[in-house]
C-alpha cells in the first residue's frame, strides 16, 4: 500500500473511531473529531502531514498503489 493511501485509511479510521467514542463514550470526544478535520484541511493546504512522517519512518514507501 503507498503511504498516500495509507495516510487515507488512518485518517478515515480515526474519524470513524472518534464518532464511536463521541457516541458511547463522551460527547466531549468530538472536539478529536474536529482536530482531526482541521488537520486533514490544513495538510491539503500545506502539505504537511505528520502521519505521513511517521509512516515514512516507519518503513512506508510513497508511489503508485497499483
Amino acid at each position: 500500500m503507498s503511504l498516500d493511501r495509507t495516510v487515507l485509511a488512518f485518517a478515515g479510521v480515526m474519524v470513524l473511531l472518534s464518532v464511536a467514542l463521541t457516541v458511547w463514550v463522551s460527547p466531549y470526544f468530538i472536539w478529536f473529531t474536529v482536530f482531526i478535520g482541521l488537520n486533514m484541511l490544513q495538510s491539503a493546504f500545506t502539505g504537511f502531514c505528520p502521519a505521513a512522517m511517521i509512516f515514512r519512518k516507519l518503513g512506508i514507501k510513497p508511489g503508485c498503489a497499483f
